[in-house]
């Protein structure tokens, strides 16, 4: 690519007609649902407070002793108030997870599950000093009591263990040296954490027994947080895998470490799927099918088959080029907003780099659309990682899109979406070039966190407003 001009350079691409399936209407997310989820919450949280003051918390805040228990059994209580919204973010409800989006929810349930954590450490250490202040055995005396003495205290000690893995290797430093499959094992440690902590709360927890209020309330919390899990993550999933088996159809190279799995069935058709959204996949070919992997969608749903690409970067998606036709598939989902529902406006800016423009090639064949409604710019590092490429090029010509391909590798020391052929111009200067109409536009994002991230803020610097930005992030 030269430095004349960046439009000129990336040219649209021209192929031959492709047929595809018509797009069905898709109704837009109401956005009420995400704002009435967000007032359970903080209800939930105040409702926590509430009992706590209820319960003699307030009166006890005379004396220094005193005052650290009382403070130490609320940030307990807030804690396991957290820990257990953290698990109801996850548990993958449908309509949850259509309004907040997999991007919002895992956000958020990091968010969530960091001050959870740092809660529960507050609640450890006041409630050891309260009682250590008002009691005859000192610290360490009374911290052996705990341990020992009291009921629930060891299987609470194991669940603080099995969080503290889960947190610790949540950390961003520790989470890129994790494999994808190390990491998810080692996550499900938190729904042991959340059990563990049960016990100690129901014996020893003065909130929970001396309130029948309080016990209804916590019984009822702990019951919907296990009976979402159970049901979304667990049995939905297997009831319509043994209903309507779904099994590999073919499996195809696309390029060298890039994989394409087509799968077909009676379960296809009553999944639903639109295109841009993903699934979690386990695919029943040998060790390591229980770990479910997210992959979205690479080509519009024909009703009959699905179509998933994926870039080998571990043991899960390495597998996928030795799946055999007839291996049997257990799907979660189908998930994500990266879909028509969310769209605002008719004019529609694609932008995926890497294996991300698959849920954007996906997007563009299943995009209501006239001619020159829609522009796709394809990132890549050469010429030979434009995955799907030809395709993409077919699908433009017969939709009257645009199509523009940004290749080489990225400036150094800079966080951008350009290759370093671009570096003389900004990002939002060549965004500009290549869409001048960006900001009458939605915008879909697709690729990794920091490429993303740069192409958000050209799109924002270029006027698009935010809420009119949608991308879905895997890794945090």
């Amino acid at each position: 690519m030269t430095s004349t001009d960046l439009a000129d350079a990336m040219a649209p691409a021209a192929a031959s007609a492709r047929t595809a399936r018509r797009p069905r209407t898709v109704r837009p997310v109401p956005h009420w649902w995400r704002d009435a989820s967000v007032a359970l919450f903080w209800f939930v949280v105040l409702f926590v407070v509430t009992l706590w003051v209820a319960n003699g918390g307030v009166q006890d805040l005379g004396s220094l002793g005193t005052a650290m228990t009382s403070l130490g059994r609320l940030t307990g209580l807030v804690a396991s108030a957290l820990l257990l919204v953290q698990v109801f973010l996850m548990a993958r409800i449908p309509w949850f997870e259509h309004a907040w989006g997999q991007d919002a929810l895992a956000r958020t349930h990091r968010y969530v599950g960091f001050t959870s954590f740092n809660l529960l450490w507050a609640h450890i250490v006041l409630i050891t000093l309260g009682y250590a202040a008002t009691g005859p055995k000192g610290l360490w005396g009374t911290i052996v009591d705990f341990v020992v003495n009291y009921p629930g205290m060891l299987l609470a000690v194991a669940g603080t263990v099995a969080l503290c893995m889960v947190v610790v290797t949540s950390v961003k430093k520790a989470r890129a040296r994790l494999r994808y499959e190390s990491w998810h094992l080692i996550h499900l440690y938190g729904y042991l954490g959340a059990g563990l902590a049960l016990p100690h709360q129901l014996w020893t927890g003065q909130e929970f027994l001396t309130s029948r209020v309080s016990t209804v309330f916590w019984w009822t919390l702990y019951a919907v947080c296990a009976g979402a899990v159970l049901v979304y993550r667990l049995g939905l999933p297997a009831w319509r895998s043994l209903r309507s088996p779904i099994r590999v159809v073919s499996v195809r190279q696309e390029a060298p470490g890039v994989t394409s799995v087509v799968v077909g069935g009676p379960g296809v058709e009553r999944l639903d799927a639109l295109p841009g959204q993903f699934f979690q996949w386990r695919f029943l070919d040998g060790p390591g099918w229980t770990r479910a992997n997210p992959y979205s969608l690479s080509a519009a749903p024909d009703g009959r088959h699905l179509r998933i690409t994926a870039a080998h970067v571990g043991d899960g998606t390495a597998r996928l080029a030795r799946l055999r036709p007839g291996t049997r598939v257990l799907v979660e989902g189908p998930y994500g907003r990266l879909h028509e529902g969310v769209r605002t406006r008719r004019k529609v800016l694609l932008m995926g780099s890497g294996i991300g423009i698959t849920p954007m090639r996906a997007l563009l064949e299943g995009f209501r659309q006239a001619p020159g409604d829609v522009t796709v710019i394809h990132r890549a590092r050469t010429g030979q990682d434009l995955v799907h490429a030809d395709e993409l090029h077919e699908l433009a010509t017969q939709r009257g899109a645009r199509y523009f391909t940004v290749e080489g590798p990225r400036v150094p020391g800079r966080e951008t979406w350009l290759p370093r052929s671009a570096a003389h111009l900004t990002d939002a200067q060549a965004l500009a070039q290549l869409v001048p109409d960006v900001a009458e536009r939605d915008v879909f994002l697709c690729g990794s966190p920091g490429w993303m991230e740069a192409a958000r803020r050209a799109a924002l610097a270029c006027g698009t407003p935010g809420e009119r930005i949608h991308l879905e992030r895997f890794t945090y």
